[in-house]
């Protein structure tokens, strides 16, 4: 640990500012915690169990995201022929030795007095904190193993960004939902009912431990069991992760010369997976899909101006909104193939399968679309003021952008239309010989909105009428939106393999 502020004086700086913070943080939520004493129980037993279960989950993560070289890496005592179990055990203990694990000793010491002032005793207060303690060291051993033996070839500032994606789509609506939430003096029962599910997991589990002795609940003997069956997994797991590295041998470092091919390091060796990577180079660094992408807002934000100008009321409004965002994402590869130029030559003559092309050029925008929506759904709902409509418009969402995605796997290859060329402005489009382009753009459009008409109906319902409606949009929205999108998919890889001819002569003839 001493060992970790040698360097340039740069790189000293960051690390004691980094510490100073830590210990504020610490020091910050402490206080915290022991404010919870003066509280209602079941205030201080969601703060403390949500709080331990995130806590958990960084320690879980954070490997995976950093990617940093992990010091007690078993492969490293290979030369000292320790044996396996002394070996994994050692390494536990000294996992316990780290400042990450200081802090939230430090923070578990304050949890547990808080139990302690509710009335639980002392020997399930220093139960639950060691239990919480080992749970983290041993995530922390097995996700930085796993690492380091199977992410290290392929991790890249692309990996480490989808991690940092799943968690914001996670964070952020359930943000957004608990900021919304009326409190009033009392856990929200939404709330209370998250925490009791949390308590019977493994990462809530041993945090909540000596809350429930404290209540008496009938859910302590459960809580206990499963962070004991936690830990006793994770130890085994950790066992066979250092009897691999101590019995495996090192891959050849020829193997790594992916670690710097951007988005092919991280996707899979396949046909579709270079599709995909490829895909995904287009759609961040060509101006033609920027500019594509950067409209939708605009053209979303749009659309709520004639319903305010005709009169309707704003909390209706802002639903508005999303949803052509999430048709306007699936319109958007309707016409992927004519972007590619004479590029498609290569997926043709390499006899690619028309299932691979299909999905592969949908990765991109399932990347896009899937977390923004995740981000705006529940911003729009959290102005509408109704939570229970949440399921509707999240219904509404799924059929239009599922839908508009298959029939557009099905128009690109069909009817494909001339585009300005790479390099070429996003805004000057070239002149064309017949009206297939109009068609197919009205086409993916339309249909994508008569497939979402039942999710769309039962909202309306919702909205005006009967609020549990709503999961019933929420049900049509998921099968319309994937049956279209599968179907789309099958149907699109079937023609794109029986008109591979044809689409070569029209990228090579626009």
């Amino acid at each position: 640990m001493i060992g970790a502020l040698r360097g340039g004086a740069s790189h000293a700086t960051r690390i004691t500012i980094g510490m100073t913070l830590l210990v504020m943080a610490v020091i910050g939520g402490c206080w915290a915690l022991l404010s919870l004493r003066d509280a209602a129980p079941a205030v201080a037993m969601s703060v403390i169990v949500m709080g331990g279960s995130a806590v958990t989950l960084g320690f879980a993560l954070a490997p995976l995201i950093v990617g940093a070289a992990d010091p007690l890496d078993p492969r490293r005592f290979v030369l000292l022929g320790m044996p396996v179990r002394s070996l994994a055990f050692m390494l536990v203990v000294a996992g316990f030795i780290s400042i990450p694990i200081a802090a939230l000793t430090t923070l578990a010491v304050s949890a547990g007095t808080v139990w302690s002032a509710f009335g639980a005793g002392a020997m399930p207060v220093i139960t639950g904190t060691v239990l919480g303690l080992l749970t983290c060291v041993l995530l922390a051993r097995v996700c930085m193993s796993l690492a380091s033996t199977f992410l290290n070839e392929r991790r890249s500032r692309e990996l480490s960004g989808l991690f940092v994606l799943a968690v914001v789509v996670v964070v952020v609506p359930v943000g957004v939902f608990l900021a919304s939430l009326e409190w009033g003096g009392a856990v929200p029962t939404q709330l209370a009912e998250a925490v009791d599910a949390l308590a019977l997991t493994p990462l809530g589990a041993p945090w909540a431990y000596a809350g429930l002795v404290a209540e008496g609940s009938a859910n302590a003997t459960r809580s206990l069991l499963i962070s004991l069956a936690s830990i006793v997994a994770l130890g085994a797991i950790w066992l066979w992760l250092v009897h691999r590295a101590l019995t495996t041998t090192e891959r050849p470092a020829a193997n790594r010369e992916r670690a710097g091919l951007g988005w092919f390091a991280v996707a899979p060796g396949t046909p579709g997976g270079a599709i995909a990577a490829r895909s995904l180079l287009y759609w961040f660094r060509d101006r033609r899909y920027v500019a594509n992408i950067l409209i939708i807002p605009l053209a979303a934000a749009v659309t709520m101006v004639p319903p305010l100008v005709a009169g309707m009321p704003l909390e209706y409004v802002v639903l508005i909104p999303v949803p052509f965002a999430a048709l306007f994402l699936g319109w958007l590869p309707h016409n992927d193939l004519a972007y590619d130029s004479t590029a498609l030559w290569m997926h043709v003559s390499g006899g690619i399968r028309g299932f691979s092309d299909r999905l592969g050029r949908l990765v991109p925008i399932l990347l896009i679309g899937v977390p923004l929506l995740a981000l705006a759904i529940p911003l729009a709902v959290s102005q509408h003021g109704r939570w229970a409509m949440l399921p509707a418009l999240t219904g509404v969402c799924v059929a239009l952008f599922f839908s508009a995605l298959g029939f557009s796997s099905i128009s690109s290859v069909i009817a494909p239309y001339a585009v300005s060329r790479p390099g070429e402005s996003a805004f000057q489009q070239p002149q064309r010989t017949g009206p297939s382009g109009v068609f197919a753009q009205a086409l993916v459009f339309t249909a994508a909105v008569v497939v979402s008409a039942p999710a769309l109906w039962f909202t309306w319902l919702a909205l005006t009428e009967d609020i549990d409606q709503a999961m019933s949009a929420l049900w049509a929205g998921v099968i319309a939106g994937g049956a279209v999108f599968a179907i789309g998919i099958a149907l699109g890889s079937i023609v794109f393999e029986r008109r591979g001819d044809r689409l070569m002569e029209f990228a090579e003839s626009t």
